[in-house]
């Protein structure tokens, strides 16, 4: 996996969606709970932000082949999108298998004025759904370490970004509509931050940012639509006695949420 940390970029990020007519595995716990993945199919959302209100169109371009396999390729109208569920899936390849929703492509995490961190890298089938997953279920799961100059300061970002099963709802209502059987799943980024400086001669290791969850993202589902409604929560607090400045502020904290408007 091909990883670039950058600090301070802008907000884009992560997920998810729909299934793929290109599956296989036992469906038999979820023969009912369908979502329909063809091409020309469109969803636009609402999203509510720092920035106020702006709207995303999402769509699906055709097929794409990723390592050989078939996927269906997610647009957004005009290349621009706002929203963490849109950016997170233009330009990317979705495919169900055995019951799952896998991610291919190039996935952008830009925690920028928000948050510490920001992340490039390149995903191969990492699961964004699993229809029949319990609640609290881990999904998938990637680690790493790098190092990023910042400022001068020598920083080491040591994260976790996983997926993880939700609820199974009977009706969930979102932006004024009632939908019946919604599943929901998450996505969660935890990172922590150090930097190794000399202090009066001797090397230490200064804890910049102490392990915690930096964004964590829900996406309701419904059957037979796709998501409905998106809430990314990101925030991070770092410690209070570090001996360097760092041009960000101490913490940070900011609510998106991106609500289903129209589909097809």
């Amino acid at each position: 996996m091909k990883t670039k940390f950058y600090l301070l970029a802008a907000l884009s990020a992560m997920l998810f969606s729909c299934s793929s007519d290109d599956s296989s595995g036992d469906n038999s716990n979820n023969s009912g709970f369908q979502l329909p993945l063809t091409s020309n199919k469109f969803w636009t959302y609402k999203v509510h932000g720092q920035t106020g209100e702006t709207r995303d169109s999402l769509y699906i371009s055709g097929d794409t082949i990723i390592d050989s396999k078939t996927y269906k390729r997610f647009d957004v109208r005009n290349g621009l999108a706002t929203g963490f569920y849109s950016n997170s899936l233009r330009n990317n390849g979705v495919r169900e298998f055995d019951n799952k929703l896998l991610l291919s492509g190039d996935l952008s995490m830009g925690l920028g004025q928000n948050l510490p961190i920001a992340l490039d890298l390149t995903l191969s089938d990492f699961i964004i759904f699993k229809k029949n997953a319990t609640n609290g279920e881990a999904l998938s799961l990637i680690e790493n370490s790098v190092q990023q100059d910042f400022g001068g300061y020598p920083l080491t970002i040591n994260y976790k970004l996983k997926s993880i099963g939700g609820e199974s709802l009977a009706a969930y209502t979102s932006n004024g509509v009632n939908y019946t059987d919604v599943k929901t799943s998450k996505i969660v980024l935890r990172a922590s931050i150090t930097t190794v400086q000399t202090v009066m001669g001797f090397t230490v290791t200064i804890p910049i940012m102490q392990e915690q969850d930096v964004l964590v993202s829900t996406q309701y589902i419904a059957n037979g639509i796709g998501v409905v409604y998106t809430k990314t929560d990101m925030q991070y607090q770092l410690n209070a006695s570090i001996p360097i400045t760092l041009p960000i502020p101490s913490s940070g904290s900011t609510t998106q949420e991106e609500f289903l408007d129209t589909h097809n």
